[in-house]
């Protein structure tokens, strides 16, 4: 296994990928020459060829429509969305277009698409760097969407995406590109807190669909995913509640399996997302647990979010779900 960041992962995923399988083509805003603008596609031009990996014109909706007909035609295209902000240029191209292929043609057609995005806050990118859309995703039938917590996750979901015959939605949070986080934003962390979340191995596909459970506890399931998962270790450990930390990792299709057992046993959910609170993937959650477990559940339904408003810039750790204010859900479920 070799120690790396979310950002390496990432690379040497697109790199696995290319050298086992000469049909995946890499392509987006800056990925080929400069290497993306995190750098998570550095070196494979270099390695591949511009005929593999190469730059794209600032034009979401032509990157995505060129990566749907390259995929109905046979490649397996990876493409990247510099910013998940910069996306709603392609959403026709992707609910419209990608999502219904293998619908409209009775599955006489596929679209092995992945569209990787950085989604969230972290980095101080203010409204139009920091959007967090994965519910807009999860509405649409046909597409699939992923969210990794750690390198070892990104590395595996990555390549389960590009495997997968249909169009994936691979959002990677900005906040866990370069290092761990431990839920505050003033605290360095020098390492994952678990081995396994750092220690990347070769060739080792992560399924998607299938939640993992990061922390067991007995009195209160967290349901989250890519940052918050760190934001909801944090408010465990500050409360001492006994919390279950079920890192969702596929949204869609959802683990529920894996949720309604946590939830049975807990008989109390708290949902935590960076996104903001109206129309949220956490009100999907909510009522997927109220559904499959009522009869189990001690107190209503807790939800962690963003605001209902523009991403601040200035103010992003007040906007920003942190530690505190997930304590504060974790301590009113107990105390219900």
């Amino acid at each position: 296994m070799a120690r790396m960041t979310m950002i390496e992962a990432i690379r040497a995923a697109h790199d696995e990928a290319m050298a086992a399988d000469d049909r995946v083509v890499v392509f987006g805003e800056d990925v080929g020459f400069f290497g993306g603008v995190f750098r998570c596609t550095q070196g494979l031009q270099a390695k591949y060829g511009k005929q593999r990996c190469f730059d794209a014109p600032i034009n979401e909706s032509g990157i995505v429509g060129a990566a749907i007909g390259m995929a109905a035609y046979g490649l397996k295209p990876v493409i990247e969305i510099q910013f998940a902000d910069y996306v709603y240029p392609g959403f026709d191209q992707i609910a419209s277009e990608a999502a219904r292929i293998r619908y409209r043609s009775a599955g006489d057609f596929t679209v092995p698409l992945v569209i990787r995005m950085p989604a969230g806050g972290g980095i101080f990118g203010g409204q139009t760097h920091s959007q967090s859309p994965e519910a807009i995703f999860t509405h649409v039938c046909g597409l699939k969407t992923v969210i990794p917590s750690n390198p070892r996750d990104a590395k595996g979901l990555l390549l389960s995406a590009i495997e997968d015959p249909d169009p994936v939605i691979f959002l990677e949070p900005k906040r866990l590109y370069n290092g761990p986080f431990d839920g505050h934003h003033d605290r360095p962390v020098v390492s994952w807190k678990n081995v396994d979340e750092g220690d990347v191995p070769e060739d080792d596909p992560v399924p998607l669909g299938k939640a993992k459970v990061r922390r067991e506890g007995a009195d209160v399931t967290v349901l989250a995913y890519g940052t918050m998962v760190h934001v909801a270790q944090a408010a465990c450990e500050e409360t001492g509640v006994d919390c279950e930390i079920i890192d969702l990792r596929t949204l869609v299709p959802v683990d529920l399996p894996t949720i309604a057992e946590s939830v049975k046993k807990t008989g109390r959910c708290v949902v935590v997302h960076e996104a903001t609170r109206t129309g949220g993937y956490g009100a999907e959650l909510v009522s997927l647990v109220q559904e499959a477990c009522f009869y189990s559940l001690e107190t209503p339904i807790e939800r962690v979010t963003g605001w209902d408003t523009p991403y601040p810039h200035a103010q992003e750790w007040d906007y920003f779900p942190g530690p505190e204010r997930l304590g504060a859900a974790l301590k009113r479920v107990m105390e219900a």
